[in-house]
């Protein structure tokens, strides 16, 4: 009950969009729940993510020149980005757990921009996608770059996470910056 005695309001229901009810992660009362894959066909799948930490010139420098206190930034956070996307299912409430078939991320230098671009490549066979895991792959190897030069900039900018691209899986392909959804 509410201080006035009125039983408290339930969250309004989200009103329907083109979506397919079956793929709405709210159960028939308007609470998240975990889709039901089950009766799905398992597919090839496969998902891109791209991310980018911008940094200051001494941390890019030392970052660049392998002389970071901690070490290895570019191999940690390459392994920070797989031991990511392995555990997406535990970060993101409502994402699946799934078998992942590959990860691999990798960290490319712009010295123009003082960024690393941070690119992860997720595949799989199954009911379900893997943008989330390749995202979180991103994530995770964006925080460590963070963690690893953070001693000489704290002004670090993580950017830009974004999905580039899927495929497989009943709604089909996507790519970044097409004209239609579908590829």
């Amino acid at each position: 009950m509410s201080a006035g005695g009125a039983p408290p309001k339930r969250p309004r229901r989200p009103r329907a969009t083109g979506l397919r009810k079956s793929t709405l992660h709210l159960d028939s009362r308007g609470r998240a729940r975990m889709v039901d894959v089950g009766g799905k066909t398992t597919t090839r799948r496969r998902a891109v993510a791209r991310g980018r930490v911008r940094m200051g010139r001494a941390a890019y420098d030392a970052l660049e020149s392998g002389s970071l206190s901690k070490g290895d930034a570019l191999a940690v956070a390459r392994l920070a980005g797989i031991l990511a996307a392995k555990r997406a299912s535990e970060i993101v409430p409502l994402a699946h757990p799934i078998v992942l078939d590959s990860v691999t991320v990798e960290c490319e230098l712009d010295h123009r921009t003082r960024e690393v671009v941070v690119t992860a490549t997720v595949s799989t066979v199954a009911r379900t996608g893997v943008e989330m895991e390749a995202l979180t792959a991103v994530a995770g190897a964006c925080l460590a770059l963070y963690d690893m030069a953070k001693a000489l900039d704290r002004s670090i900018e993580i950017r830009e996470i974004v999905l580039l691209e899927k495929t497989g899986g009943r709604s089909g392909a996507y790519r970044r910056g097409s004209s239609t959804r579908s590829v």
